[in-house]
Order: C-alpha cells, then structure tokens, then sequence
C-alpha cells in the first residue's frame, strides 16, 4: 500500500509539475489529479495501521500508559522534525527564489509527526482511563479494574477494543469540526503559522487546498489507529483475510453512503465543499483506503506480488527517502523536464524514469549493507603498508 502511495504520488507531482499548453485543460490532467487525492490519505491511515502495530506491543510489554506515550509521542516529534527538516532543505535549494514562509508551510510529514503525538495522546489517556479509576479521578481502583490492570498478556484486548472505539469517535469528531473551522469558526485570533496547522490558512488569508492541516487529514491516520488495533487483535490476528475482506465489506458501503450523501440536498454546513472540508470525502476516502488494504493483501498473498521482486514492495519499504528526493528532480532546480512546458507523452516519459530512478535509489538504500561497506573501507585504511 504504501509503495502504491508512492507511485500515486510520481504521478501527480510530475503531471502537476511538468504538463504545459494544451495539456493542462484536458481530462487527463483532472484524472491525474483526482488520484492525486489518495497518496496523502494512504500515508496517514497506514501510518495509523503502523502505530497501532507498535502501540499493541508496549501495551502487550505492560508497559505503563505514560511510558507508551512518551515512547510513541517520541517517534511522532522524530517525523515532525523530520518535516521541518525537508521544508529548510527546499528553502535552502531554492535560495534567492523561494519565500521564508515556506519555511513554515504545512506539508505532509508535519501531519503525520504532529497525528501520531496526538494518537500517543490518545492513546495514554484511553489506557490510563481503562487501568484504573485513580489515574484519571484519584480514586484507588476497583476491584474489577485492579484485576483488570494485573491480567496477563492476554487480557489487553478490552483497553485495545477502548482504544479503537476512541479512535473512531476522534476520526469522526475531527471530521465534522473541519467545515466550520474553515468558515464561520476559523481561529483567525492565532498567528498563521499556528492557524495553518488548524484550517491551512497559511500566511494567504484564507484556507489553501495544497496544504495538509490536521483538520480533516488527522482524521485518517486516526481511522488507521482504529484498523491497526483490529487488524493486529487476538481475534482476527490468525484470520487476516477475512477481518480485511470484512474491512472491503463496510468501506464498499462507505463509498455507497458517502456518495448518496453527496448526491443528496441535505447538508449539514451552510458551505459545502466536498474536495477539502466535507465528511462524505473523508468517509469516501476511508472507504476506499478499506477496499485498497483488503485488494493489497490480495495481491502480496495470491496475486502477482507471489511471483518474486515486487516494485511496489520495494518502493514502500523506502517511501520516507524516496517522498524526499524526487521532489527536487520535479519541482526543484533539478527537474528532469522543463516546468509547464510538456506535452502527455513527454511528461508520461519523464515519470516513468522517476519512478525507474526510485526504484533505484530505493535497492541501493536496501540491498546493500552500506555499515559493513564503511567499516571494511576503515580496516583496509589500517592495514595498508606505510
């Protein structure tokens, strides 16, 4: 899946980048684009799915609810700093060019760090509330919950299921709050690199469809939080592929719903706008992530994954690096064609060698031990003769 978001990904940014003329007013571009409207969801649900894999481990360690948050909550600053890290790099690329507000533009690997320090947040609060009454009241626990909190490994899954159901109501909460704090409700009282985390203001004025706040793209990694606890429970642990044919199950009738909804003359808000602020994308989207987990796990167990190498694995497996790279050679001063200036045929060419050179990038970062390579260059150094 995650390999699927990277290709998803090229593909966008390079017809984006590179379609020029004519070109740019066809259908091909509007299809381009509108695939370009899962990459970002499939990187925040799996990382959701990732974060419930680790989450259930700690939890399984017993490990204290604070220790897990700090734990989690570590690795979500390390993606967030990471976030802060690309946006300097750019900025220092495009010197002389580029604004130093795109210092603090909010990009994707900022939500993913920032939604995984609010699902440690979460998570800490689900489980010290499930533990015992005492963490959250000052009550010494009872006798239930004592004996709950002293179960052995085996007896978590009643905090995962809390966990899960929490995460589900976060998902859905972040999803009806998006519309009003995008209009009526928006925190114009804060300064915009704050706001912009909230509505994707950035320092423009109003909300920017090319941005990644936390309300609505949180919501997704917190449906993967939810999919990750079930998908990794006792219960459906030995039965993967029926829990993920259940998953295709309620995200086909998701699609179903969401696109009822939309097609219908009820609507909550005064102002609908399904593209950036509308819970029928997100419960369109959420659906389709669902149906797309259950047809990838088809496809690495009986389809033509099983055959040997699979590009798509290997992309996925390296996805942070490759996120990282190839934006300089499709918007960067290093673009592999000029900007605007292509036709389909010609873009379509340089993106098959994007993801050709990726893939490539991508087995030299994996398939060689560059640790073993360093310290055989050391004792080479040391044995030569004087």
């Amino acid at each position: 899946m995650r390999g699927l978001a990277c290709v998803l990904m090229f593909q966008t940014h390079c017809y984006d980048a590179w379609l020029g003329g004519n070109a740019r007013n066809t259908g091909f571009l509007k299809a381009s684009q509108r695939l370009g409207t899962l990459p970002a969801p499939l990187f925040l649900f799996l990382a959701g799915i990732s974060f419930a894999l680790v989450t259930g481990k700690l939890i399984s360690k017993n490990l204290t609810p604070a220790e897990i948050t700090r734990t989690m909550a570590r690795r979500g600053a390390e993606i967030l700093a990471f976030g802060f890290l690309f946006r300097l790099q750019e900025f220092l690329i495009a010197w002389g060019w580029a604004p130093r507000s795109d210092l603090l533009r909010v990009d994707v690997l900022n939500i993913i760090g920032l939604s995984m320090i609010l699902m440690a947040l979460t998570c800490g609060i689900t489980l010290a509330a499930w533990q015992g009454d005492q963490l959250v009241w000052g009550r010494a626990p009872s006798p239930v919950r004592a004996e709950r909190s002293a179960a052995p490994t085996d007896g978590h899954s009643g905090a995962k299921f809390a966990i899960v159901v929490v995460a589900v109501a976060v998902a859905a909460l972040i999803a009806l709050l998006t519309p009003p704090l995008y209009t009526t409700w928006r925190p114009t009282w804060l300064p915009w690199p704050l706001e912009s985390y909230i509505d994707g203001c950035h320092n423009l004025g109003s909300p920017q469809p090319w941005l990644f706040p936390l309300f609505p793209w949180a919501a997704f990694a917190f449906a993967g939080l939810a999919a990750g606890f079930v998908l990794f429970s006792d219960q459906a642990r030995n039965q993967t592929a029926k829990t993920l044919a259940i998953f295709a199950t309620v995200g086909a009738i998701a699609i179903l719903v969401a696109r009822q909804l939309d097609h219908s003359s009820f609507h909550l808000y005064s102002t609908y706008d399904y593209w950036h602020t509308s819970p029928n994308f997100l419960m369109m989207r959420i659906g389709m992530l669902l149906v797309i987990s259950f047809l990838s796990y088809a496809w690495c167990r009986w389809g033509l994954a099983t055959w040997g190498f699979s590009p798509l694995i290997q992309l996925g497996q390296t996805s942070l690096l490759v996120y990282w790279v190839h934006i300089e050679f499709v918007y960067g001063r290093f673009s592999l064609l000029p900007k605007r200036a292509e036709s389909i045929p010609a873009a379509s060419r340089g993106l098959l060698e994007i993801i050709l050179f990726m893939l490539i990038l991508s087995l030299l970062r994996t398939r060689i031990d560059w640790k073993k390579m360093i310290n055989l260059k050391k004792m080479t150094r040391r044995i030569q003769p004087a």
